[in-house]
């Protein structure tokens, strides 16, 4: 049995769907035409799940709205670029993702050269959060563990396991083949229940939503299989 994430239930929204409906074509090629009108009423359908996915990652609200506009801002700019072959879902995502990591990467160059520049300073930790035993929500706990988890394995683990994306809409928006997609959720399954489990023992309590079991049936399921670009 696979590891899996904690489940955060997410509300379900039917405005969601990847289906490439033939009334989002029209949408579509009405948008790329240039009627803001359509464009609207694309925002409207995907803005909710767009900006939740991009919440997934970072947790500052006003940062979350501001990516969210650019995601959309970028897409309008870009829609002559899009191959109408493509649904227009993986597409838009792909843009909100990629703007979110290098808004992640730029953030993490960010607090590295403070660090440098506060060296000999006195950064004592606040006690509270020093301490493992210190309360905090389950998704918070979540959230904790995934930081720790590398940015390829982290989003495929998102998108899949929290956001309730299928191996193939997750290959569409990270331009990465299926087989990829299956062996970072894999590696990132595993990654996660050995952190996780490190956190249990850490907060000196079981956490909820891991099984007991899920630790020691990860990697070696896996054998010697290595990722497929």
């Amino acid at each position: 049995m696979s590891p899996t994430m904690p489940r955060i239930d997410v509300p379900q929204d039917t405005s969601d769907d990847f289906d490439a409906s033939a009334c989002e074509a029209r949408l579509v090629e009405s948008a790329r035409g240039g009627s803001e009108d359509a464009f609207a009423e694309l925002v409207h359908r995907y803005q909710r799940r767009v900006q939740r996915v991009i919440g997934r990652f970072v947790s500052e609200d006003e940062t979350v709205a501001d990516l969210t506009q650019e995601t959309f801002l970028r897409a309008f700019v870009r829609l002559s670029q899009f191959d109408p072959s493509r649904r227009f879902g993986p597409w838009l995502f792909q843009i909100g993702v990629n703007l979110t990591l290098d808004h992640l990467r730029q953030k993490k160059r960010r607090i590295w050269w403070s660090l440098f520049s506060q060296t000999g300073q006195d950064r004592t930790p606040d006690p509270e959060m020093a301490d493992p035993r210190v309360k905090i929500d389950l998704q918070q706990e979540v959230q904790a563990v995934l930081e720790q988890i590398p940015e390829k394995y982290r989003t495929v683990l998102v998108l899949r396991d929290l956001e309730n994306f299928s191996t193939s809409e997750i290959a569409a928006v990270l331009a990465r083949t299926e087989a990829t997609i299956r062996w970072r959720l894999s590696e990132a399954r595993q990654r996660f229940a050995v952190l996780w489990a490190k956190r249990s023992a850490l907060a000196g309590t079981t956490l909820p939503g891991m099984a007991d079991d899920t630790v020691s049936s990860g990697k070696d399921a896996l054998g010697d299989e290595t990722e497929v670009e």
